[in-house]
């Protein structure tokens, strides 16, 4: 088993569309161990998104991250980053696969409903960032 991070982006949640997308993550095998609604705080949002502090993007990715509340979630299952990647679909949602997160709940590259980790090593990260041991809950049913 494997666990990955994903956010429900302020886009999405103010859509309502928290019920939908977690019922997505988990028709495709991957189970919620962790969830909590945060609202980021700048230095949140600048310290979590800091690799790409130099990126042209990353003062509006902060304003927007930073623009309501999100739904941080540490997911568990079989490949979970991989699938969680597949799931989300392309970060523009005019790219992304029908069916896909992104395909049906982002309405711009910049607004795109989600987040999710890029590998085992950042989701590992990510998820100690929002998570300590005890909240993370093992699935045993």
């Amino acid at each position: 088993m494997e666990r990955t991070l994903s956010i429900i982006k302020p886009d999405a949640v103010a859509n309502n569309n928290i019920g939908a997308i977690i019922n997505i993550f988990e028709q495709a095998g991957l189970a919620v161990v962790a969830a909590k609604m945060v609202h980021l705080s700048q230095m949140q949002a600048e310290d979590f998104y800091a690799i790409h502090k130099a990126r042209p993007f990353f003062g509006d990715l902060v304003r927007f991250m930073i623009s309501g509340p999100v739904l941080v979630m540490a997911l568990e299952g079989e490949d979970a980053v991989a699938r969680n990647r597949e799931l989300m679909g392309a970060t523009n949602p005019k790219d992304a696969a029908p069916g896909t997160i992104r395909s049906l709940f982002a309405k711009t590259i910049d607004e795109n409903a989600i987040h999710g980790s890029d590998s085992k090593e950042n989701a590992a990260n990510e998820i100690e960032f929002f998570f300590n041991n005890i909240e993370l809950c093992v699935r045993t049913r």
